[in-house]
């Protein structure tokens, strides 16, 4: 019985079955044969590791079973920095040793992979250079490196189209000797290469590291740029190298990067005109930002903004000027703002806007009535996010929502005094909707729940605590395939 379908059928079936653990051990117990073809369908796998002395073999054990691996994520559930660990065989003094150990396996057993996620420590150049000699498919890396860092090992993929590097605090003495010999072998930063990265995050970099230049040089196809906790683009030379490489930036990303904020901003409005997505969060000034809004020739699309001292309602106004082509605007904990500036914004966006996000925005709570203008205005919203707002009320929320039929995604995480009532008038008014998100809506009950599942027809995804799901409402998501995320 057991070997009367092929090999290659039951692979098929396996990768159709949902990703639950129920359904891997109910799989896993048929036979051997079924728990070895089971292993071999599995093309991606994300595991949390410790440093504790049998990783290592648990890991060559572990990936030796799963050949078709195409994606992988690798982190360390201690900090990786913190920790000498000890194997049967090796002694690891160092996080880099022991990540470096790590990635050899991953070198070794997964030379399939596309997509590497490798937050578990630091690794250094020569485990890089042995992960390319192997994994030559992959598209996607995302790694810890040490100072001083380097980024020439990244012309031996020649696949690789996304790159994101956090760069770990301190230096490593073995780092500076792999540098220099590194330095020796590709000449100097002069050096140049086109490299096919469309996509890149760098985290942790300071004002004085050295490569950013080659690397801004060789990024001629670049579409976004992340930067997260950044002091500075590199050294001296490195800012005009960064400043050519903005021109084809279509999606930007700045995180925590106040010091140079401003800076970026202002080139990008000078330098780049295709760019139509951007956030800022926790960072810059509100003359910097106003001369970007005012000075920006680019069709934005996008805007996600969390400034809370530095947004206010000068910033909105400018929008409403220059940026009437948006249909996303995201605003976070924007306490400076208030419903003047959302109300002239809702009305220059009336025809295009399809997603608002106000999370953690007190005026909201201050300004009765706030809402029910912007429902007004925005009848062509279809993603609304209104999350932590503790004070929401029924009233504004449900008067809001007579004029939004078109939704198909909402977000009410965190707002506490929302009832039963806000949940009926949703089904009631939104006949479309197919995500919402209730989690930490306390006065919102598991009886409220269970019409809203039974009188929303396109729900696809509810995020809810779990002991508000009935019997009733469990049955109905199952039968419906509507995914429960607890």
């Amino acid at each position: 019985m057991d070997y009367m379908l092929c090999d290659e059928l039951i692979e098929e079936i396996f990768q159709r079955l949902p990703p639950s653990p129920s359904s891997s051990l109910s799989v896993s117990l048929v036979s051997k044969r079924w728990l070895n073809l089971y292993r071999t369908s599995i093309t991606s796998l994300s595991l949390r590791l410790t440093t504790h002395n049998s990783t290592i073999q648990s890991l060559s054990s572990l990936l030796s079973h799963f050949p078709s691996l195409l994606s992988l994520s690798l982190l360390l559930s201690s900090d990786p920095t913190t920790t000498t660990t000890t194997t049967t065989t090796t002694t690891i003094a160092s996080p880099t040793t022991f990540s470096d150990h790590l990635l050899l396996l991953v070198s070794t057993f997964c030379f399939k992979l596309q997509t590497l996620r490798f937050m578990a420590g630091p690794v250094s150049l020569s485990s890089l250079n042995s992960l390319s000699s192997t994994c030559t498919q992959l598209t996607s890396l995302c790694i810890n490196l040490s100072r001083p860092i380097f980024f020439m090992w990244v012309v031996k993929f020649p696949a690789l189209k996304e790159l994101s590097i956090f760069v770990c605090s301190g230096e490593r003495v073995e780092q500076e000797t792999e540098f220099d010999r590194e330095n020796r072998l590709w000449g100097n930063e002069d050096f140049d290469a086109e490299l096919g990265l469309e996509s890149l995050c760098l985290s942790g970099i300071r004002a004085d590291d050295w490569g950013l230049g080659w690397l801004w040089r060789s990024c001629k196809k670049l579409k976004k740029l992340q930067l997260k906790s950044c002091e500075g683009v590199g050294d001296g030379g490195s800012f005009l190298s960064f400043v050519r490489c903005l021109q084809g930036l279509e999606e930007v990303e700045l995180r925590t990067c106040r010091s140079i904020v401003d800076g970026v901003l202002l080139k990008l409005a000078e330098n780049c005109n295709s760019l139509n997505s951007l956030l800022v969060y926790d960072g810059g000034s509100r003359e910097g930002l106003l001369r970007f809004i005012s000075q920006c020739n680019c069709n934005l699309q996008k805007l996600d903004l969390r400034l809370p001292l530095d947004l206010n309602n000068d910033h909105l106004t400018a929008v409403a000027v220059n940026f009437q082509g948006l249909s996303s605007i995201r605003l976070q904990s924007c306490c400076l703002v208030t419903g003047e500036g959302l109300k002239a914004l809702g009305i220059a966006m009336s025809s295009g806007l399809e997603e608002l996000a106000l999370i953690n925005c007190d005026v909201v709570e201050r300004e009765p009535g706030l809402l029910v203008t912007l429902g007004q205005n925005l009848k062509q919203l279809r993603k609304l996010d209104l999350s932590y707002n503790e004070m929401l009320l029924d009233k504004d929320f449900i008067s809001m929502l007579v004029s939004c039929n078109y939704l198909i995604d909402l977000r009410l995480r965190g707002c506490k005094r929302l009832t039963n009532l806000a949940l009926v008038s949703v089904f009631k008014n939104c006949k479309l909707l197919e995500n919402v998100d209730i989690m930490q809506c306390c006065g919102i009950e598991a009886e409220a729940l269970e019409l809203f599942v039974l009188n929303s027809p396109r729900l696809r995804r509810v995020q809810v605590e779990e002991s508000k799901l009935s019997d009733v409402a469990r049955t109905w998501t199952s039968n419906k395939l509507i995914e429960v995320v607890a």
